[in-house]
C-alpha cells in the first residue's frame, strides 16, 4: 500500500498554522508531560477516533467517536503500535484479562464496517488475546461465518448471558469491549454485568450528547492553552446546543435560525479582529448519533428555514431510525487539505492515550465547507514514516512528522474530553490542571 504525502495546504505556510505547529513543538516536553498527568487521573476510553479540520489559522476536531469502525484503514505498517497500545490498555483495566469478547454493530452485509472488526480483532489477538465475537443480532441462534472481500471470514456468535456475565458458548472474559454505539438503545443483556465494559452503556448514542463532549474539551482547552500560552480559539470549534426541534413539525426552526445567525456574527467578530478573510459558516448537526447522518453546513439562518421537504426529512432522523429533537450548532471549520486534488480531512485513531495511526478522509464530490463523512468518501492511509507519533526537531514545522503530531496533539485532547465525559457519567470527574 503506497505511503501517502502531506497534501498541498490552500494557506500561506507562514500564518498561524505554521506558528501553531512550531509552538506546540517547541513546547513538547510540557505538552506530553501535561497531558499524561491527565490521563493518569482520567484513564482515557479504551478506543477512540477523531476527526479534525485544517483551516490554516484553524486546527479543530469536529467529531470525536468512541466505537470507532474504521481499523481497517490504518496503514499495515502501524500495526505494531496498535498491538502495544492493546496491551497495555487491557492490562490497565483489566490485569487478569486472557480474553476479550467483542460486541459489535448488527451489520452482516456492510463490508466495510466487518473488515473494521475484522482488523480490531487481529490486533487484539496479536496483544495475545482470546477474542470472540459475541452479536446481539436479532435472530442469530447460531454461529454465522461471514466472508470478506479481503479473503478473511469473521465468526459471529449470538450473545448470551449467564447470571451476572455475558459470552457465547463457555467463553465469559473480563474485558467486554464494544463495537456498537448503541444508537438504538441500552441492551437489557448488558445492564448490570460484572465484566469490565468498555466504554461504559452511559456512553452510547442514546445518552450521550456531542454538546457534553465539545463542553468538556471547551474546558480541556482553557486549561492546555494556559500550559503553552495561545488562544484556545485556535483549536477549538465554538458550539452550542439548539432544541427541541421537529423538522418535520417545522416547530423550533426560528429558535435554530437565531442561534445560526449568532454563530456566524460571533464568528465574523472573530475573524474581523484577527484578519481572517474567509466567509462564516455554521455546522449544524444532530446533537446524538453518527455514521454523518442528519448534518448540514449552512452560510445563513435562511437556509435552515428554507429547507424543502426532502431536506427536513434527511435531518429529522439519525442511524437505527433515532429521532432528531436536539441539535448541536457549531462554528464551521473549513478543510484546506487535498489529495490530488479532492478535498480531505485527517482521521486520527487512538488505543488508550496512544495514537495508533491516522488516514485521511477524502471526497472527490465535496467542498471545503462540506461534512465529507458522506457517501462518495474514500479512504488514504498515512504511513508509519509520516504518522507524526513522534515530532522531528530537525525538520521544519511543517513536515508529515511535524505536522502529523500536531494533529496527534489536538485528538488526545478530544480523547482526554470523552474521557472526562465517562467520568462525569460515573460521578469521578476531577479538576483539570493548567499547570504542567
Amino acid at each position: 500500500m503506497p505511503a501517502t504525502s502531506v497534501p498541498h495546504l490552500q494557506t500561506a505556510l507562514t500564518g498561524p498554522l505554521l506558528e501553531l505547529e512550531s509552538h506546540l513543538l517547541a513546547h513538547t516536553n510540557e505538552i506530553e508531560a501535561w497531558l499524561r498527568k491527565q490521563f493518569s487521573k482520567t484513564p482515557a476510553p479504551f478506543y477512540g477516533s477523531v476527526d479534525l479540520r485544517n483551516a490554516g489559522y484553524k486546527l479543530a476536531p469536529v467529531d470525536t467517536n468512541l466505537f470507532p469502525a474504521g481499523f481497517n484503514n490504518l496503514h499495515p505498517e502501524l500495526r505494531s503500535l496498535a498491538v502495544h497500545a492493546a496491551q497495555s490498555k487491557i492490562s490497565q483495566v483489566c490485569p487478569i484479562a486472557d480474553g476479550v469478547l467483542i460486541i459489535p454493530e448488527n451489520h452482516t452485509r456492510n463490508t466495510f464496517y466487518l473488515e473494521n472488526l475484522f482488523a480490531l480483532k487481529s490486533i487484539i489477538e496479536t496483544a495475545g488475546y482470546e477474542v470472540q465475537i459475541g452479536s446481539m443480532m436479532e435472530g442469530l441462534d447460531a454461529p454465522m461465518v461471514i466472508e470478506l472481500p479481503s479473503g478473511n471470514a469473521l465468526t459471529l456468535k449470538p450473545l448470551m448471558r449467564k447470571d451476572n456475565q455475558v459470552g457465547v458458548d463457555d467463553f465469559f472474559p473480563c474485558a467486554v469491549l464494544l463495537n456498537n454505539d448503541l444508537s438504538g438503545g441500552r441492551p437489557e443483556i448488558l445492564e448490570n454485568i460484572e465484566q469490565t465494559l468498555l466504554p461504559p452503556l452511559d456512553l452510547g448514542w442514546d445518552n450521550r450528547y456531542k454538546t457534553h463532549h465539545f463542553q468538556h474539551y471547551s474546558e480541556v482547552t482553557e486549561a492546555f492553552a494556559k500550559i503553552i500560552n495561545i488562544d484556545p480559539w485556535l483549536i477549538t470549534p465554538t458550539s452550542e446546543q439548539c432544541g427541541p426541534i421537529s423538522f418535520k413539525e417545522r416547530t423550533g426552526l426560528d429558535q435554530l435560525a437565531d442561534a445560526v445567525n449568532k454563530m456566524l456574527a460571533d464568528t465574523q467578530k472573530y475573524y474581523d479582529e484577527h484578519d481572517i478573510g474567509c466567509k462564516p459558516f455554521v455546522i449544524v448537526k444532530s446533537d446524538s448519533g453518527t455514521y454523518g447522518m442528519a448534518i448540514m453546513s449552512v452560510q445563513s439562518a435562511e437556509d435552515v428555514l428554507n429547507l424543502n421537504r426532502k431536506q427536513r426529512n434527511k435531518m429529522s432522523s439519525v442511524k437505527e431510525g433515532l429521532h432528531v429533537e436536539q441539535m448541536l450548532v457549531q462554528e464551521g471549520v473549513y478543510t484546506y487539505e487535498e489529495i490530488d486534488g479532492a478535498v480531505a480531512e485527517p482521521v486520527v485513531y487512538m488505543i488508550g492515550s496512544q495514537v495508533v495511526g491516522s488516514f485521511y478522509r477524502v471526497h472527490t464530490g465535496k467542498g471545503a465547507t462540506d461534512n465529507l463523512n458522506s457517501p462518495g468518501m474514500h479512504f488514504q492511509p498515512i504511513s508509519y514514516a509520516e504518522a507524526g507519533i513522534l515530532p522531528d526537531e530537525n525538520q521544519q514545522p511543517d513536515a508529515a512528522p511535524n505536522r502529523f503530531y500536531a494533529y496527534g496533539v489536538i485528538a488526545r485532547l478530544a480523547l482526554l474530553a470523552a474521557a472526562r465525559e465517562i467520568a462525569d457519567a460515573t460521578g469521578e470527574l476531577p479538576p483539570l490542571d493548567d499547570n504542567a
